[in-house]
Protein backbone atom coordinates (compact mmCIF):
# COMPACT_ATOMS: atom_id res chain seq x y z
CA UNK A 1 0.00 0.00 0.00
CA UNK A 2 1.14 3.56 -0.66
CA UNK A 3 3.12 5.00 2.27
CA UNK A 4 0.95 8.11 2.29
CA UNK A 5 -2.16 5.98 2.71
CA UNK A 6 -0.64 4.11 5.66
CA UNK A 7 0.32 7.34 7.42
CA UNK A 8 -3.08 8.95 6.86
CA UNK A 9 -5.01 5.83 7.92
CA UNK A 10 -3.05 5.51 11.16
CA UNK A 11 -3.70 9.16 11.99
CA UNK A 12 -7.41 8.96 11.13
CA UNK A 13 -7.93 6.15 13.65
CA UNK A 14 -6.28 8.21 16.40
CA UNK A 15 -8.18 11.38 15.49
CA UNK A 16 -11.42 9.42 15.84
CA UNK A 17 -10.46 8.54 19.42
CA UNK A 18 -9.88 12.20 20.23
CA UNK A 19 -13.24 13.07 18.66
CA UNK A 20 -14.88 10.56 20.99
CA UNK A 21 -13.22 12.22 23.98
CA UNK A 22 -14.29 15.74 22.94
CA UNK A 23 -17.84 14.54 22.18
CA UNK A 24 -18.07 12.94 25.63
CA UNK A 25 -16.92 16.21 27.22
CA UNK A 26 -19.58 18.22 25.39
CA UNK A 27 -22.31 15.67 26.20
CA UNK A 28 -21.57 16.01 29.93
CA UNK A 29 -21.41 19.79 30.12
CA UNK A 30 -24.46 19.82 32.44
CA UNK A 31 -23.41 16.80 34.54
CA UNK A 32 -22.70 17.68 38.18
CA UNK A 33 -19.03 17.28 39.11
CA UNK A 34 -18.01 15.94 35.69
CA UNK A 35 -14.31 16.26 34.86
CA UNK A 36 -13.26 16.69 31.26
CA UNK A 37 -10.61 14.55 29.59
CA UNK A 38 -7.73 15.91 27.58
CA UNK A 39 -5.85 14.07 24.82
CA UNK A 40 -2.20 14.48 23.84
CA UNK A 41 -0.60 13.15 20.66
CA UNK A 42 2.88 11.95 19.79
CA UNK A 43 4.59 10.89 16.56
CA UNK A 44 4.88 7.23 15.62
CA UNK A 45 8.21 5.78 14.52
CA UNK A 46 9.72 7.33 11.41
CA UNK A 47 12.38 6.29 8.91
CA UNK A 48 15.17 8.47 7.59
CA UNK A 49 16.59 8.03 4.10
CA UNK A 50 20.05 9.57 3.62
CA UNK A 51 20.13 10.56 -0.04
CA UNK A 52 23.31 12.65 0.01
CA UNK A 53 26.53 11.41 -1.68
CA UNK A 54 29.19 9.76 0.43
CA UNK A 55 29.17 9.65 4.20
CA UNK A 56 26.39 11.50 6.05
CA UNK A 57 27.31 15.16 6.29
CA UNK A 58 30.01 15.02 3.65
CA UNK A 59 30.08 18.22 1.64
CA UNK A 60 27.19 19.63 3.62
CA UNK A 61 29.09 22.29 5.54
CA UNK A 62 26.78 25.04 4.29
CA UNK A 63 23.58 23.02 4.58
CA UNK A 64 20.87 24.67 6.71
CA UNK A 65 18.51 21.68 6.94
CA UNK A 66 19.11 18.09 8.13
CA UNK A 67 20.45 15.69 5.53
CA UNK A 68 18.11 12.99 4.26
CA UNK A 69 14.37 12.51 4.04
CA UNK A 70 12.23 11.56 7.01
CA UNK A 71 9.09 9.53 6.44
CA UNK A 72 6.76 9.12 9.38
CA UNK A 73 4.02 6.60 10.05
CA UNK A 74 1.43 9.00 11.44
CA UNK A 75 0.40 10.20 14.90
CA UNK A 76 -0.68 8.30 18.00
CA UNK A 77 -2.87 9.23 20.96
CA UNK A 78 -0.19 9.15 23.65
CA UNK A 79 -2.31 9.83 26.74
CA UNK A 80 -5.80 10.92 27.66
CA UNK A 81 -6.00 12.16 31.22
CA UNK A 82 -8.74 13.54 33.43
CA UNK A 83 -8.44 17.24 34.23
CA UNK A 84 -9.34 17.74 37.91
CA UNK A 85 -9.74 21.53 37.70
CA UNK A 86 -12.47 22.96 39.92
CA UNK A 87 -15.86 23.63 38.35
CA UNK A 88 -18.15 26.51 39.26
CA UNK A 89 -20.50 26.12 42.24
CA UNK A 90 -24.29 26.39 42.11
CA UNK A 91 -26.31 27.17 45.24
CA UNK A 92 -29.29 24.85 45.79
CA UNK A 93 -29.94 25.25 49.57
CA UNK A 94 -30.76 21.54 49.67
CA UNK A 95 -29.26 19.86 52.79
CA UNK A 96 -28.13 16.73 50.95
CA UNK A 97 -26.38 18.65 48.15
CA UNK A 98 -22.66 18.75 48.91
CA UNK A 99 -19.91 20.29 46.79
CA UNK A 100 -16.21 19.59 47.22
CA UNK A 101 -14.42 22.93 47.10
CA UNK A 102 -10.86 21.58 47.14
CA UNK A 103 -9.38 20.53 43.81
CA UNK A 104 -8.53 16.86 43.41
CA UNK A 105 -10.81 15.52 46.15
CA UNK A 106 -13.52 12.88 45.45
CA UNK A 107 -16.31 11.08 47.29
CA UNK A 108 -16.05 7.32 47.69
CA UNK A 109 -19.11 5.29 46.63
CA UNK A 110 -19.84 1.60 46.14
CA UNK A 111 -20.80 0.14 42.77
CA UNK A 112 -22.07 -3.37 42.15
CA UNK A 113 -20.13 -5.00 39.30
CA UNK A 114 -20.18 -8.37 37.56
CA UNK A 115 -17.41 -9.53 39.90
CA UNK A 116 -19.03 -8.28 43.11
CA UNK A 117 -18.59 -4.71 44.28
CA UNK A 118 -15.93 -2.07 43.78
CA UNK A 119 -15.14 1.33 45.27
CA UNK A 120 -15.62 4.16 42.80
CA UNK A 121 -15.02 7.90 43.03
CA UNK A 122 -17.12 10.89 42.06
CA UNK A 123 -17.33 14.67 42.45
CA UNK A 124 -21.12 14.62 42.14
CA UNK A 125 -22.44 15.51 45.60
CA UNK A 126 -26.19 15.36 44.83
CA UNK A 127 -27.11 12.76 47.46
CA UNK A 128 -30.45 11.23 48.42
CA UNK A 129 -31.93 8.92 51.04
CA UNK A 130 -33.34 5.55 50.02
CA UNK A 131 -35.19 3.25 52.46
CA UNK A 132 -33.56 -0.10 53.26
CA UNK A 133 -35.89 -1.08 56.12
CA UNK A 134 -38.79 0.34 58.09
CA UNK A 135 -36.50 2.33 60.38
CA UNK A 136 -33.38 2.91 58.28
CA UNK A 137 -32.41 4.76 55.14
CA UNK A 138 -29.17 4.79 53.17
CA UNK A 139 -27.31 7.77 51.74
CA UNK A 140 -26.92 7.22 47.99
CA UNK A 141 -25.98 9.09 44.82
CA UNK A 142 -28.48 10.09 42.15
CA UNK A 143 -27.84 6.73 40.42
CA UNK A 144 -28.43 4.77 43.63
CA UNK A 145 -24.79 4.00 44.53
CA UNK A 146 -24.24 3.86 48.32
CA UNK A 147 -22.09 6.67 49.71
CA UNK A 148 -19.27 5.33 51.89
CA UNK A 149 -17.94 6.63 55.21
CA UNK A 150 -14.29 6.92 56.20
CA UNK A 151 -14.16 3.16 56.87
CA UNK A 152 -15.65 2.36 53.44
CA UNK A 153 -18.98 1.26 54.91
CA UNK A 154 -22.34 2.45 53.48
CA UNK A 155 -23.86 5.29 55.49
CA UNK A 156 -27.19 4.25 57.07
CA UNK A 157 -29.33 6.88 58.77
CA UNK A 158 -32.43 6.64 60.97
CA UNK A 159 -35.54 7.05 58.85
CA UNK A 160 -36.86 9.75 61.22
CA UNK A 161 -33.62 11.78 61.22
CA UNK A 162 -33.81 15.53 60.59
CA UNK A 163 -31.68 18.70 60.56
CA UNK A 164 -28.78 17.52 58.40
CA UNK A 165 -25.66 19.58 59.15
CA UNK A 166 -22.30 19.25 57.40
CA UNK A 167 -19.01 20.44 58.89
CA UNK A 168 -16.05 21.78 56.90
CA UNK A 169 -14.24 18.46 57.41
CA UNK A 170 -17.00 16.36 55.86
CA UNK A 171 -18.73 15.27 59.08
CA UNK A 172 -22.49 14.85 58.60
CA UNK A 173 -24.56 15.28 61.80
CA UNK A 174 -28.30 14.58 62.07
CA UNK A 175 -30.90 14.75 64.83
CA UNK A 176 -32.47 11.39 65.66
CA UNK A 177 -35.67 10.60 67.58
CA UNK A 178 -35.29 10.84 71.35
CA UNK A 179 -33.30 14.07 71.34
CA UNK A 180 -29.94 12.59 70.35
CA UNK A 181 -27.66 13.09 67.36
CA UNK A 182 -25.73 10.80 65.03
CA UNK A 183 -22.57 11.66 63.08
CA UNK A 184 -20.95 10.20 60.00
CA UNK A 185 -17.61 11.05 58.39
CA UNK A 186 -18.00 11.01 54.61
CA UNK A 187 -15.42 8.92 52.77
CA UNK A 188 -13.28 11.38 50.79
CA UNK A 189 -10.01 10.74 48.95
CA UNK A 190 -7.43 12.93 47.25
CA UNK A 191 -6.30 12.10 43.72
CA UNK A 192 -2.50 12.20 43.43
CA UNK A 193 -2.22 10.92 39.85
CA UNK A 194 -5.40 11.58 37.85
CA UNK A 195 -3.80 10.21 34.66
CA UNK A 196 -4.30 6.68 36.03
CA UNK A 197 -8.03 7.04 36.76
CA UNK A 198 -10.56 5.68 34.29
CA UNK A 199 -14.11 6.82 33.59
CA UNK A 200 -16.38 3.91 34.58
CA UNK A 201 -19.70 5.35 33.42
CA UNK A 202 -22.47 6.85 35.54
CA UNK A 203 -20.22 9.85 36.35
CA UNK A 204 -17.89 7.53 38.29
CA UNK A 205 -14.12 7.24 38.25
CA UNK A 206 -12.19 4.10 39.12
CA UNK A 207 -8.77 2.54 39.35
CA UNK A 208 -7.43 0.70 36.28
CA UNK A 209 -7.73 -3.08 36.34
CA UNK A 210 -4.17 -3.56 35.06
CA UNK A 211 -2.34 -1.63 37.77
CA UNK A 212 0.25 -4.39 38.06
CA UNK A 213 1.17 -3.91 34.39
CA UNK A 214 1.36 -0.15 34.88
CA UNK A 215 3.76 -0.52 37.79
CA UNK A 216 1.72 1.63 40.16
CA UNK A 217 -0.04 0.97 43.47
CA UNK A 218 -3.47 2.23 44.51
CA UNK A 219 -1.87 4.22 47.37
CA UNK A 220 0.18 6.15 44.83
CA UNK A 221 -2.91 7.16 42.86
CA UNK A 222 -5.23 8.03 45.75
CA UNK A 223 -4.86 9.07 49.37
CA UNK A 224 -7.74 8.53 51.80
CA UNK A 225 -8.35 11.67 53.84
CA UNK A 226 -8.87 10.09 57.25
CA UNK A 227 -7.71 11.09 60.71
CA UNK A 228 -5.60 14.28 60.77
CA UNK A 229 -5.80 14.50 56.95
CA UNK A 230 -9.50 15.37 57.22
CA UNK A 231 -8.48 18.94 58.00
CA UNK A 232 -7.50 19.23 54.32
CA UNK A 233 -11.08 18.56 53.16
CA UNK A 234 -12.97 21.42 51.53
CA UNK A 235 -16.74 20.93 51.31
CA UNK A 236 -19.86 23.09 51.24
CA UNK A 237 -23.46 22.14 52.04
CA UNK A 238 -26.41 23.24 49.93
CA UNK A 239 -24.26 23.67 46.82
CA UNK A 240 -23.33 21.57 43.77
CA UNK A 241 -20.23 21.66 41.61
CA UNK A 242 -20.84 22.05 37.89
CA UNK A 243 -18.72 20.35 35.22
CA UNK A 244 -15.39 21.95 34.30
CA UNK A 245 -16.11 21.66 30.56
CA UNK A 246 -15.57 24.92 28.64
CA UNK A 247 -17.95 24.68 25.67
CA UNK A 248 -16.14 27.30 23.58
CA UNK A 249 -12.83 25.51 24.03
CA UNK A 250 -14.33 22.12 23.21
CA UNK A 251 -16.04 23.44 20.05
CA UNK A 252 -12.78 25.04 18.88
CA UNK A 253 -11.02 21.72 19.45
CA UNK A 254 -13.76 19.91 17.56
CA UNK A 255 -13.41 22.25 14.55
CA UNK A 256 -9.63 21.72 14.49
CA UNK A 257 -10.17 17.97 14.68
CA UNK A 258 -12.63 18.08 11.80
CA UNK A 259 -10.15 19.96 9.64
CA UNK A 260 -7.38 17.51 10.49
CA UNK A 261 -9.71 14.62 9.68
CA UNK A 262 -10.59 16.16 6.31
CA UNK A 263 -6.89 16.75 5.55
CA UNK A 264 -5.99 13.10 6.24
CA UNK A 265 -8.97 11.89 4.18
CA UNK A 266 -7.89 14.13 1.32
CA UNK A 267 -4.38 12.67 1.54
CA UNK A 268 -5.77 9.19 0.93
CA UNK A 269 -7.77 10.41 -2.08
CA UNK A 270 -4.72 12.17 -3.57
CA UNK A 271 -2.52 9.10 -3.05
CA UNK A 272 -5.15 6.96 -4.78
CA UNK A 273 -5.29 9.39 -7.72
CA UNK A 274 -1.48 9.40 -8.03
CA UNK A 275 -1.38 5.59 -8.07
CA UNK A 276 -4.07 5.63 -10.75
CA UNK A 277 -1.96 8.00 -12.88
CA UNK A 278 1.13 5.80 -12.49
CA UNK A 279 -0.79 2.66 -13.40
CA UNK A 280 -2.22 4.40 -16.43
CA UNK A 281 1.17 5.31 -17.93
CA UNK A 282 1.88 3.38 -21.14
Amino acid sequence: MNRTMITATNTLAQLQKQMDIVSNNVANIDTNGFKRKEANFTDLLFQQFNNGPGAPGAGDADRLTPNGIRQGAGAKLAISKIVMAQGSLKTTDRPLDMALTAEGQVFRVLEQTDNGSAIRYTRDGAFYLTPISQNETMLVTGNGYPVLDENDNPITINAQASNFALSETGRLTVDVPGGGTASYNLGISYVNKPQFLEQKGGNLLGLPENMADLGVEAEEILTELNGPLRNQIGIAQGRLEQSNVDLSKEMTELINLQRSYQFQSRSISMADQMMGLVNGIR
